[in-house]
């Protein structure tokens, strides 16, 4: 079949399995050229590996330090007549470039929120791995089923306080128009934090931890975005930043649970990116897209991939890492400095549908929302007949 975009909102409901490929090997290409750091991860899970940051983890750890990884996510298989969710195809063209490499690596496709899942991945591991000396942790669900109980938890996009009417990019009319969102209750807060926040992280390391399979000296991280003054109503000082505060205090009390054997978790704070998950969070496509002219034109804007990479040789295997105040590893310097936030700011009090062009990159930010989904990537042919069907390798 000849695959073009579906785009309904914030959402592709398809994806190109040949563009999918062609991404991952951008992404795998850049790391290649890349200098590492002397100390490597050896054996690394990565929870949440088929897109953004965890894809980037994975590639990072094993194209870059030629570990092994055990990669855990949730996706859609194709048929014959529908694609699968771009993080199949991911997944699928990832593997077949670590199977001409040489290395190692296998995958679980499931609910990584379940015991079934957590035990699936600790019997790998003891069976081909012995122990893990890196935990990725980077999920983004918009439900999580507890576990234990089976209640099914869900997350909001709500201030908390008062309710919110901002400036917005509305993506499907390519208009500036205003949104208004009313505030979270305390259920609602509490649901974002029972699926955003560290609960599962906590888990996870638990399990891992319990079956004797983490290292001594181990390290852990899970990602976060903080952002600044402009995102905050929404953001940071919303119910999806209560659920990062959570993550601080997982960290915290992972840290203190594995001290025996030397185990370290951190919270990273990231830059903003398109993601499936952060185009779906109002005034975040019209702040990045915003970003993207300020920080494109400095020459220091970073994707997923360049971060991840920065993220191994500069903080998670430095000797020196960068931390901010709360004590996260920083790759965000660059976003949150005051010029650059000053510059976004002039153009978000500014813009107007007759200058999205002129005084923001939305063109970019459109080309890295289709690129999520394998479309609009260089050298691939898109009118050319494909099949949508595409198996992954090494899937346990």
């Amino acid at each position: 079949m000849v695959i073009k975009p579906k785009i309904r909102g914030f959402i592709c409901t398809n994806a190109h399995p040949a563009g999918c490929e062609a991404h991952v090997n951008e992404q795998i290409a850049y790391v290649k050229s890349q200098t590492q750091a002397d100390s490597k991860p050896k054996n690394v899970l990565v929870i949440g590996a088929s897109t953004g940051y965890g894809l980037a983890s994975r590639i990072t750890a094993a194209f870059g330090n030629n570990a092994k990884t055990l990669g855990i996510f949730f996706e859609k298989e194709p048929t014959e007549r529908k694609t699968a969710s771009a993080g199949w195809y991911n997944t699928a063209a990832f593997q077949k470039a670590a199977d001409e490499a040489g290395i190692w690596s296998k995958n679980i496709n499931g609910d990584a929120f379940s015991h079934d899942i957590k035990a699936k991945a600790i019997d790998v591991i003891k069976e081909d791995l012995g122990q893990i000396d890196l935990v990725i942790y980077s999920l983004a669900s918009p439900r999580r089923t507890d576990p234990d109980t089976g209640e099914v938890y869900s997350s909001t996009l709500k201030p908390i306080g008062e309710s919110v009417t901002t400036k917005n990019l509305n993506t499907s009319k390519r208009i500036i128009d205003s949104v208004s969102i009313e505030a979270a209750n305390e259920a609602e807060i509490q649901g974002t934090i029972d699926v955003m926040g560290g609960a599962d992280w906590e888990l996870w390391i638990k399990a891992l931890g319990d079956a004797g399979v983490l290292a001594e000296g181990f390290k852990t991280t899970a990602y976060t975005y903080i952002g600044k003054k402009l995102t905050w109503p929404i953001y940071g000082h919303a119910t999806i930043g209560r659920a990062k505060e959570d993550l601080d205090r997982a960290a915290a009390a992972i840290t203190d649970s594995t001290s025996a054997i030397a185990g370290k978790a951190y919270v990273t704070s990231l830059n903003a990116v398109v993601t499936q998950a952060s185009s779906a969070i109002p005034i975040m496509p019209l702040y990045i897209s915003a970003m993207f002219k300020v920080m494109k034109s400095d020459g220091t804007y970073q994707g997923c991939i360049e971060q991840i990479q920065d993220l191994f040789r500069e903080n998670l295997y430095s000797n020196s890492p960068r931390l901010d105040e709360a004590g996260r590893l920083s790759q965000n310097y660059r976003e949150l400095e005051d010029s650059v936030q000053e510059r976004v700011q002039h153009v978000w009090d500014n813009v107007d549908t007759d200058t999205i062009d002129e005084m923001t990159d939305y063109n970019s930010y459109h080309q890295e929302f289709l690129k999520l989904f394998g479309f609009d990537v260089a050298g691939v042919d898109y009118d050319a007949d494909v099949s949508p069907l595409a198996e992954i390798n090494n899937l346990v």
